[in-house]
């Protein structure tokens, strides 16, 4: 249940994404509130996301009861109505911010990717798929690594922001900067903190072609190590590494598709990043039998590196470009989540480490 929790604070996040400009509808009485509005206009994109965001809740939302012995139809339907609850209330509350648009659509929409979800989770119980997964996961995890499983999963759809380097996450000391400069400019006793922040705001040399590809070396080694730290030693790790390979080409492909169309799909296979992500698997597939103590160790040494070459990079225009779709564009019901991801799983899988070596 905590992950359909932690799936459900996720759809709020994105539904209610920007948090600000909130206002009581004009002339709406208040028993009108709850009624929900027909669109007039459909946009394949929205209906298909829609459709598909709640399918994991409605899945996460039957699962959780059935492997705590609840009955198949009690689990169905508390996966529908944990959808088609978290929904309606959603869409009402988009009611009150300007920049969302409510609509009956999506919540019929909602509803049926949760029941889709729920439907999907009953079949896999009845034929034994999830007690074959959990047998699999036993082989594959050493015991009470859910965590690292949690964000192997969420690295991928961190990797969909823009990043200003290839698999370059963590890139967050900017906004950080620019927040501290913004919430210091009228201080008096702070104006030379302000005045220093500012000047660092100031575009930032390219980095070399022989940093850039450190990290994309490390953007990819990192999850492998992860990985690893989690993981039993042996041939299974292969997988890992192949797998996380697989998941960078093709998050990133989608990434650039999303943000520069089809056409540039591959804009960003450059032989520089070619080669490093080709080190990076190499270096991995070296640590196959890594005590996973030791490989927890070599992930938060590249994580480190990761962060620290992220940060001198620089924000180009494509990569202003890139951001600027998704914060204004169709991806800003994604864009807070994505966006969070991106600055945070660094930062969020060091701490993971961190923990795991604290409890040994």
């Amino acid at each position: 249940m905590p992950l359909a929790w932690a799936w459900a604070g996720l759809i709020v996040y994105a539904s209610l994404f920007p948090f600000e400009g909130w206002r009581w509808p004009p002339g709406m009485p208040v028993w009108q509130l709850p009624r929900l509005p027909w669109p007039q206009y459909f946009i394949p994109f929205d209906i298909t996301g829609n459709l598909l965001a709640y399918a994991p809740l409605g899945a996460l939302g039957t699962l959780a009861p059935l492997r705590h012995g609840r009955g198949p139809l009690a689990a169905l339907a508390l996966g529908v109505l944990l959808g088609a609850g978290l929904s309606y209330a959603m869409e009402v509350t988009q009611q009150m911010l300007p920049p969302r648009v409510p609509s009956l659509l999506d919540w019929v929409l909602n509803t049926a990717g949760a029941t889709l979800g729920a439907l999907l989770a009953w079949a896999a119980q009845a034929l034994g798929g999830l007690r074959r997964w959990q047998a699999a996961r036993d082989r594959w995890l050493e015991h009470g690594n859910a965590g690292a499983l949690a964000l192997l999963v969420l690295w991928p759809v961190a990797l969909l922001f823009p990043t200003p380097v290839p698999l370059g996450l963590g890139q967050v000391g900017e906004v950080l900067r620019d927040g501290l400069a913004g919430l210091l400019a009228d201080v008096p006793w702070a104006q030379p903190v302000a005045d220093w922040l500012v000047p660092s705001l100031a575009a930032q040399p390219a980095l070399s072609p022989q940093a850039e590809a450190m990290a994309v070396m490390l953007g990819l080694l990192s999850p492998c190590l992860l990985a690893f730290a989690a993981a039993r030693p042996g041939w299974r790790r292969l997988g890992l590494a192949l797998g996380a390979a697989v998941m960078a080409v093709g998050a990133t492909t989608l990434s650039t598709v999303l943000n520069f169309g089809p056409d540039h799909a591959l804009a960003w296979r450059t032989p520089g990043t070619l080669a490093a992500m080709g080190v990076a698997l190499m270096l991995a597939l070296a640590g196959l039998w890594l005590r996973p103590r030791t490989a927890g160790a070599l992930a938060l040494v590249a994580l480190s590196g990761l962060v620290v070459l992220v940060h001198g990079a620089p924000t180009d225009p494509y990569f202003a470009d890139s951001l600027q779709g998704w914060e204004q564009g169709r991806f800003v019901r994604f864009h807070g989540v994505a966006q969070w991801l991106g600055w945070l799983w660094p930062y969020a899988a060091m701490v993971w480490l961190l923990a795991r070596a604290g409890r040994r």
